[in-house]
């Protein structure tokens, strides 16, 4: 029980850390919880695709990062965000795209985490480096991933489209870049991931600062501030 406990925490960690950075209106937890769920419930499909594509196209490097693995994962996030979030009401500013995408990308990290602990020999270090790694990596492509989501919703539709193109190929090419790493670097592998993790996480939070910059509920807090 301590050990699955130790694999959902970093995900539900990660995803109440971005919930509570939202500055202006904090969106309803049911549909946060909703999006998380989903992203529990999209990994079994994924799972099957993923199968399939490697029968078809086999086991190569390059196809397993880039395809079998980011492609297929991100899509079908990207794919289940959009069809249930995007034209939601709920959606009223920039940085929920950022809650919403980070909740199902996390979703499926914590199931996806969860799973290696029963199937694989986890130890807390084992889920330590985990939490560090896959886990925040999942949650920093859905940081990408709802900020080009958060900007296609409020631009103009000439532009909404290119974002929305962003919003799904940016969070592949990451994912796929920190999968082929992890896959070809044999020796040494730290000292090339934990510089593009940190590199991640200094543009996810410039991402956030960003869509938080661009929220039309900005000038209303700061009307009630001046009031105060």
């Amino acid at each position: 029980m301590s050990v699955l406990t130790a694999a959902v925490a970093p995900g539900v960690s990660l995803l109440t850390y971005l919930y509570l950075k939202d500055r202006y209106e904090a969106e309803p937890i049911h549909m946060v919880a909703r999006m998380f769920v989903l992203g529990v419930l999209v990994v079994v499909p994924i799972m099957v695709i993923q199968r399939g594509i490697q029968l078809w196209l086999g086991d190569h490097d390059l196809v397993f990062a880039f395809i079998e693995s980011a492609g297929v994962e991100e899509f079908m996030k990207w794919f289940v965000l959009y069809h249930v979030i995007y034209n939601h009401t709920e959606f009223d500013e920039p940085y929920d795209g950022i809650v919403y995408a980070a909740a199902i990308s996390l979703g499926f990290a914590t199931l996806e985490n969860v799973l290696y602990a029963i199937y694989s020999p986890a130890t807390f270090g084992t889920l330590l480096v985990r939490a560090l790694l896959p886990v925040s990596g999942h949650a920093l492509f859905g940081i990408m991933m709802g900020y080009w989501l958060g900007k296609a919703k409020f631009a103009e539709k000439r532009k909404s489209y290119q974002y929305l193109a962003a919003s799904f190929a940016i969070p592949v090419l990451l994912h796929g870049t920190y999968d082929w790493i992890m896959v070809t670097v044999r020796t040494n592998w730290m000292w090339f991931i934990i510089p593009f993790m940190i590199a991640l996480w200094i543009v996810g939070l410039r991402k956030m600062d960003l869509a938080h910059s661009r929220s039309p509920f900005r000038f209303i807090v700061r009307e009630d501030e001046v009031k105060l």
